[in-house]
């Protein structure tokens, strides 16, 4: 069994002792608001967060994962999963969907569906979900998740254990998007004591200033010790092969029970940097943010966001979750999320403005 690599400093084990408190942190308890008295260190970009709107309030979908990215028309064009019925129905009827508004806040023209569930015997023949998109030279590059629930006997019988990172091209953000290859373009292991033997899911791409191509990726170390990870597999070439790093995975909290969960990486100011849900480090209904030098060593966990009371008019605390980042001249300028209840109550998305 591998060694779990941690990187937990004092900042981490003052915000865990807090975290403990379980009284103080039931779901629908709102964070503290004396942070540095509880031992939380707020994140720069944390601080730098405006209230914020829902976007894509749909009528009978639920809706999830919205990726951003400006074309070339000047239009800001979003890829999200949605799919109809209950929330838990995201397991086998999500489609990634694509839209169009003239400003982040929008509003939005959903255009249609990109990519579905193929069907048969594919690796990814059910549901379609939580795409992340970038231009990667003249192509447009959509990561997404897939499984074949039918295969999940060929696996350990859970409808997660046949979950798999995919990746489609398209020439124009308006498609087609075809997919690469047959097979996910980042596969469990072989070895069953590994820590991504489980699964592979959640991914976030980063166009790596050295020109490489690095796909970190959440997996679940279910055969070990039950927790959630992060890892990185790179490659020269966009479709591949990524190779995993010796080092993964890079980050962990399975020294104090906790989850990693939907992370978003990106590059700024000499730095990379890691945001993503937090699944009770500090609370559950907020975010982390790490930083790096090197996109491999990350720091103890800061509050990246707070909850979704803060940011926008409603009083009940919701799940807020998948960030992804709309950058602009090289900084963070939204944050989109996606955020239960709503209008519908079923889930839409979110944007906050980035200072």
């Amino acid at each position: 069994m591998k060694f779990i690599k941690t990187l937990v400093a004092s900042a981490l084990l003052t915000s865990v002792t807090f975290a403990s408190q379980s009284e103080e942190f039931m779901s629908d308890h709102e964070l503290t608001k004396d942070l540095a008295a509880n031992g939380i260190v707020e994140s720069s970009f944390s601080q730098s967060l405006q209230s914020g709107v829902r976007i894509l309030e749909e009528k009978n979908w639920n809706v999830w994962g919205i990726s951003p990215i400006v074309g070339e028309d000047g239009k800001i064009h979003v890829f999200f999963s949605r799919w109809r019925g209950t929330h838990g129905h995201w397991l086998s009827h999500s489609e990634i969907a694509h839209a169009v508004a003239d400003k982040p806040e929008g509003p939005y023209k959903v255009l249609g569906t990109v990519l579905s569930g193929r069907g048969g015997k594919h690796w990814d023949a059910d549901t379609i979900h939580n795409p992340t998109i970038q231009k990667v030279g003249d192509k447009y590059a959509l990561f997404f998740i897939g499984n074949n629930l039918a295969r999940a006997d060929d696996f350990d019988g859970h409808h997660a254990s046949t979950q798999r990172v995919g990746l489609a091209l398209s020439d124009s953000l308006y498609g087609p998007f075809e997919r690469v290859g047959e097979d996910p373009i980042l596969d469990v292991s072989p070895n069953r004591e590994d820590w991504d033997s489980y699964l592979t899911t959640n991914p976030a791409l980063l166009q790596h200033p050295n020109g490489e191509y690095w796909l970190y990726y959440k997996a679940w170390d279910k055969y070990n010790d039950d927790m959630r990870k992060m890892g990185v597999a790179i490659s020269k070439d966009i479709k591949g092969p990524y190779k995993k790093h010796p080092k993964n995975p890079l980050v962990s909290f399975a020294n104090i029970k906790k989850q990693v969960e939907d992370a978003y990486v990106y590059y700024a100011d000499n730095k990379y940097h890691m945001v993503m849900r937090d699944m009770g480090v500090i609370h559950p209904h907020v975010g982390l943010m790490l930083d790096s030098t090197d996109g491999i060593n990350w720091s103890s966990p800061m509050l990246g966001y707070k909850t979704n009371t803060h940011y926008t008019d409603e009083k009940k605390i919701q799940r807020m979750e998948r960030p992804q980042v709309l950058m602009k001249d090289g900084k963070p300028d939204y944050l989109f999320m996606a955020l239960m209840g709503g209008e519908y109550n079923t889930s839409s998305g979110v944007v906050l403005k980035v200072k």
